[in-house]
């Protein structure tokens, strides 16, 4: 069994540089011993090392989101495109930010880097924020000599790719909100303003209309059941995402349902071809063969079936199969990306055609989640106008027509 890995932590330290002259700083590392031996490495003959106490209220540090990492990739790529060493970019970089432990990260890979490790190496280092697809890129970067050219390509890559996951993220969301709003709006007046007017209406000592007798018999069943329900509902959904988890055949299933539901389906499918396009075209710029890429783009469509049909066409292309040829026989691919390939294919400039590819499905993404969002805030009016007024309605029928009665 694996040895349990030490959290970094930040240190402060004291000590005398090269020339004897007092010095001191901070420093990320996992302990006070690895401290000393990396300021030894750089010069500095500690003569005290200690770990900074933590700050009141922040046990729980912030999390780092792919945003985050991007913003550190596209700061690096400027500082080294301006001509700033490796290590001194890290340095700057690190304290201009803003969470506490991206900067810890930070300044732990400046640390593996000093040490005499390669950037992608340092980075391997921290698999939960650094994929093989993002350290194989910058190491393709490293061996090339365009280290600040390719980390402004991953940066590219990345912002675009958290923007199209954010995109999708809230046209899956907003039909799922305005269910749940209308089921809680409708719950509470079931349960808590039918049973006044209910109450209202022994009194009466008249026939109900049928529709007010409907929803009485709701409300009832909603007053006893509504604990029932709700746990039904919750142990539903916790059962979904736990078959989806555990079970790869049910989670390809239901990636290809998701293809076929209306207006949802159509912006899973460009965003999983926009990601294609994205993806592809930054690995095959970096020098990747592309069989090779391909591998990296399966898993980065986030959709069961492109994944599927990329694999399919990776082994094609590995027998000699151009990839437009491949991509058209998938069937999953439209015309306008299969042509714009063969474009790319024909010119030798297949790299700048992906990411044209990327670019027109990513806006056509950004178009259908505007018209999603336009669509839905009037769906909402509509259907909690009709709930509400529905409800309305059959209580206060009793009233009009003992009104009728009366008049």
């Amino acid at each position: 069994m694996a040895a349990k890995e030490e959290k970094t932590s930040s240190f402060n330290w004291e000590g005398t540089d090269k020339k004897g002259n007092k010095t001191k700083g901070s420093m990320s590392g996992k302990n006070a011993a690895l401290v000393k031996a990396q300021l030894r490495k750089q010069g500095v003959t500690p003569t005290k090392v200690k770990k900074q106490a933590a700050a009141l209220g922040a046990a729980k540090k912030k999390k780092i989101t792919p945003f985050d990492i991007a913003l550190f990739t596209r700061q690096m790529a400027t500082m080294m495109k301006a001509g700033v060493p490796l290590v001194q970019s890290f340095e700057i970089v690190a304290d201009g930010l803003e969470n506490p432990s991206l900067r810890d990260l930070v300044l732990d890979i400046k640390s593996d880097v000093a040490a005499g490790n390669n950037f992608a190496g340092a980075l391997r280092n921290h698999p939960k924020h650094f994929d093989d697809l993002f350290c194989n890129l910058v190491d393709s970067g490293e061996q090339s000599g365009a280290l600040e050219t390719m980390l402004d390509r991953v940066a590219t890559y990345l912002e675009k790719s958290e923007t199209l996951k954010k995109k999708v993220k809230k046209a899956m969301t907003y039909p799922i909100a305005v269910l749940v709003v209308a089921m809680v709006v409708t719950g509470i007046l079931l349960i808590k303003v039918v049973p006044e007017f209910e109450t209202l209406f022994a009194g009466f000592g008249a026939e109900l209309p049928a529709f007010t007798q409907f929803v009485i018999g709701i409300s009832e069943w909603m007053q006893e059941w509504w604990l029932i329900v709700l746990a039904a509902i919750m142990g539903s959904i916790y059962l979904f995402k736990e078959a989806i988890r555990r079970s790869p055949n049910f989670a390809d299933k239901v990636d290809a349902y998701l293809l076929k539901f209306p207006i949802v389906g159509n912006i899973l499918e460009k965003s999983a071809i926009a990601r294609f396009g994205r993806v592809l075209s930054t690995t095959f710029a970096a020098g990747v063969p592309l069989v090779d890429a391909l591998n990296s783009v399966a898993g980065a469509t986030g959709n069961a079936v492109f994944r599927d049909a990329i694999h399919r066409i990776r082994d094609d292309v590995a027998s000699g199969t151009q990839l437009q040829f491949s991509m058209k026989q998938t069937n999953v691919f439209p015309s306008m990306a299969v042509q714009m390939v063969a474009i790319g294919e024909e010119s030798g400039a297949l790299d700048t055609m992906l990411d044209k590819v990327a670019n027109y499905f990513e806006e056509e993404v950004d178009n259908l989640v505007d018209n999603l969002t336009a669509l839905m805030e009037p769906m909402i009016m509509a259907v909690l106008g009709v709930l509400v007024g529905g409800l309305i309605i059959a209580m206060y029928l009793p009233i009009f027509q003992m009104g009728q009665a009366v008049g």
